[in-house]
């Protein structure tokens, strides 16, 4: 699959050449069929393929995790997933995988050995700083981002459940912005109201939305663009930035993004 700026090659394709990538790029559902999340795998790709890496998808062949079938309760369905994919990983060989979205990451890495699949699972956070410190991935002197305000949300699944919190952030130093962290943030941050499969549910009765009590946050901090690395907090960060009307001052990209932005610069 591919356009004119970006080439996707599949495992399929790779087997049926005698190839093996250095890396699975699991894409996701919300990387595969949220419009608004779609943006991020294509800058994700266009930052791989700059850098030269040799890595492929499994597309159709993909399917959900089961991560939101476990939160919610349904651990048969999850267990029939997770056995589909393993099913397809093991058949492929795969031993390194890279995912924009840690609640894949967290479910592969840590439930998956249970049922056979052993993997080395990357969050793509880490990844970037894995490609920016071998200097794969190069930015451009004084960029789009240089000195701006950027102010971080730790997402539960990448930060509490796996102690992910400097990549990230160690990739928004490389965009020479100035990264300004909310009161709540690392070991102590707020979850976006979306995870344990809160996202597909109306809220419980209480005073406010939580997404809004942590955009309230960010907003706090001056920032002008709230750096995420989930499709699950994107999506509630957005609402809340649209809730507070600065949808024309503030900006929520994800690091992915930011990274493909500043690189084009």
């Amino acid at each position: 699959m591919e356009n004119t700026n970006i080439s996707i090659p599949t495992m399929a394709e790779m087997a049926a050449a005698g190839k093996e990538p250095e890396v699975l790029f699991w894409v996701g559902c919300a990387g595969s069929f949220d419009d608004r999340y779609k943006r991020v795998t294509t800058a994700f790709v266009k930052i791989l393929n700059g850098a030269g890496i040799n890595f492929a998808v499994l597309g159709p062949e993909e399917s959900c995790t089961g991560d939101p079938a476990r939160r919610a309760g349904n651990e048969f369905l999850f267990q029939m997933q997770a056995m589909t994919n393993i099913e397809t990983l093991n058949a492929y060989n795969v031993k390194r995988i890279v995912t924009a979205c840690p609640h894949c990451f967290n479910t592969i890495k840590n439930e998956y050995p249970a049922l056979g699949g052993n993997y080395e699972v990357v969050h793509h956070s880490t990844y970037l700083q894995e490609l920016i410190d071998a200097g794969k991935v190069k930015m451009q002197e004084g960029g789009e981002f240089k000195g701006k305000k950027i102010t971080y949300h730790d997402s539960c699944y990448l930060g509490r459940a796996n102690d992910v919190y400097e990549a990230p952030r160690k990739v928004l130093e490389a965009l020479d912005a100035d990264l300004v962290e909310m009161k709540r943030c690392k070991t102590k941050g707020l979850c976006c109201g979306a995870g344990g499969a809160q996202m597909f549910k109306e809220a419980e009765s209480g005073d406010k939305e939580i997404n809004i009590e942590r955009t309230e946050e960010a907003l706090k901090t001056g920032a002008k663009v709230i750096a995420a690395a989930c499709p699950f907090c994107m999506t509630m960060m957005t609402d809340g930035v649209k809730n507070k009307e600065k949808e024309q001052e503030v900006q929520v990209l994800d690091i992915a993004e930011l990274i493909a932005i500043q690189q084009e610069k």
